[in-house]
């Protein structure tokens, strides 16, 4: 029987020609038997070639398939048109005599002789090539894994660094109010002086008191903006409004060294976000990037419609799947290196010049795109220039009422206020900006004092100005017990850390009142205005 197969490929150029062949090579004759093999067969499969030729292929298969192969040999047979390699959808392996098994890719073609079809297979051994693969796709998950990781890493190094610059600010607001108010009392007592050489003086000392304490205010809502800590008065807002509003100031600003480019899509979708702090994204941004080009260049501004699918919002953890109205800044600028990149949104840290910006322009970006629920993508190649886009959900929110009309600023007419602040210089200073207008004011340290008054019974109370974060009672709590005994007292929060306040979206809870600290004699007074003029 063998050598009746053998007889099939006799001459040795045929013999030689498979040899040569890279591939392990059997010769298949149509009754299913090896008719002929190769070298590299010899050592694919462990057999010697007289061991192996005459015995059915199916040797060569795993135990596995044994049964049905027969059936796809004969399936083959009968429509005997080439295959190559890699075509066949299904994963195919090879047993060696030892009985261990490889991963195989198999090429068949098929000849007509005069004793019958003969089918010729090359096998490849692709376990090698299989574990490369492998280990490209782990590497490929371990790299995605890591950037992950990383973008976690950051966006929690970001939330912690807003959780410390939110206390900072809080504390630091406290002593700006008795810094810049009181500098405003003096300024008062020295208006009253004859306009003598010394007094000028005095007062552009005092000027730049107040200009200094006007600055670390500035700083401070910086900071506040970006722990996100920052009141907000949501509204639903167009894009292209606020680019077109903002032109000609930015014009200005960049100087005629740098040309601005805008291009506002059509049908952009509608946003719910404060409209003053878009404005500060823009103005920043613009800036930055104006700072970017010292030998001039093109800023660019554009707007667009996103829609983001699940796929791509999949490895993003800042982003759901949904539609985004998006803001582009892009500057042909000086770039910013690889290494620093990463770390742009943080605080303090800036890639200008010593002396040169606070290092807050992007941290406020962050804080204020956050915020509002949006994402800020940054991309920069030194040399090539920056591109920032930052992405705002659409809303489905119609447009609310016009803002209403801001009461005109004036003293009291002899209102009781219960003032709640546990800092004693600036409970001071706010006892005497409201007492010399106007107001009968009673104080307290804490809330539980604020309570024990009203408790008291001593007067009917029409304004209970409170801090927000106060020791064993916070603001809330101590407005809420009060109104419990004096149920029509109207409520002023002042601070300019809110959290307590803030309802699940980050915005202020519908109907509270709040100043911000540091304020002004005159800001103060305004509100209180505002807030008189509510229904208890």
């Amino acid at each position: 029987m063998p050598e009746r197969h053998v007889s099939y490929l006799s001459d040795r150029r045929s013999a030689a020609l498979l040899d040569a062949a890279p591939d392990a090579m059997l010769c298949v004759a149509a009754d299913g038997r090896i008719a002929a093999i190769n070298s590299q067969a010899e050592q694919l499969f462990g057999y010697p070639r007289e061991e192996l030729v005459g015995q059915p292929v199916e040797i060569l298969v795993p135990e596995a398939a044994q049964a049905v192969h027969p059936r796809h040999r004969a399936a083959y047979a009968a429509n005997p048109r080439p295959r190559p390699m890699g075509a066949g959808l299904q994963q195919l392996a090879g047993r060696r005599r030892d009985g261990s098994t490889f991963p195989a890719e198999i090429s068949l073609s098929a000849i007509d002789t005069d004793e019958g079809l003969l089918t010729i297979a090359a096998v490849r051994d692709v376990t090698e090539r299989l574990a490369a693969r492998a280990e490209q796709e782990r590497l490929k998950s371990q790299a995605e894994r890591d950037r992950l990781e990383a973008r976690l890493h950051q966006s929690q190094r970001l939330e912690s660094l807003g959780q410390l610059a939110g206390g900072v600010a809080h504390d630091f607001n406290n002593l700006l109010g008795v810094i810049s108010n009181y500098a405003s009392f003096v300024s008062q007592e020295v208006a009253k002086e004859p306009p003598q050489i010394q007094w000028q003086a005095v007062r552009g000392d005092i000027e730049q008191v107040e200009k200094a304490a006007q600055r670390a205010a500035d700083l401070t809502h910086q900071l506040l903006a970006f722990a996100r800590r920052k009141v907000i008065q949501p509204r639903v807002l167009n894009l292209n409004d606020v680019v077109a509003d903002l032109e000609q100031l930015l014009v200005r600003t960049l100087g005629e060294h740098v040309e601005l480019v805008t291009h506002r899509a059509e049908d952009l979708g509608t946003v719910l976000a404060d409209r003053g702090q878009l404005e500060q994204v823009l103005v920043n941004l613009a800036v930055n990037a104006r700072d970017a080009m010292p030998m001039g260049g093109t800023l660019t501004l554009e707007t667009g419609n996103n829609q983001i699918d699940a796929a791509y919002a999949a490895d993003r953890a800042d982003l759901e799947p949904g539609r985004y109205a998006s803001l582009t800044v892009s500057d042909t600028g000086t770039g910013i290196p690889k290494g620093k990149i990463d770390r742009v949104f943080e605080p303090f840290f800036t890639t200008k010049p010593e002396g040169e910006g606070s290092g807050l322009g992007l941290a406020t970006v962050y804080g204020i795109v956050t915020q509002a629920g949006g994402t800020v993508r940054i991309y920069s190649e030194p040399g090539m220039g920056t591109t920032l886009t930052v992405l705002l959900p659409v809303t489905s929110r119609g447009a609310g009422p016009a803002e209403a009309h801001q009461p005109e600023l004036g003293g009291g007419g002899g209102e009781v206020v219960l003032l709640v602040e546990d800092e004693a210089a600036l409970r001071e200073v706010t006892r005497r900006m409201l007492h010399q207008n106007g107001y009968q004011v009673l104080v307290a340290a804490t809330g539980h004092e604020a309570v024990d008054i009203m408790a008291g019974g001593q007067c009917h109370i029409d304004v209970l100005v409170t801090d927000v974060v106060m020791p064993k009672m916070l603001g809330k709590e101590t407005a809420d017990r009060v109104r419990g005994l004096q149920p029509d007292v109207r409520v002023l929060f002042m601070s300019g850390y809110t959290q307590g306040l803030l309802s699940a979206q980050s915005v202020l809870e519908p109907g509270v009142s709040l100043i911000e600290k540091p304020f002004s004699e005159s800001a103060l007074l305004a509100k209180l205005r505002e807030v008189l003029a509510t229904t208890g």
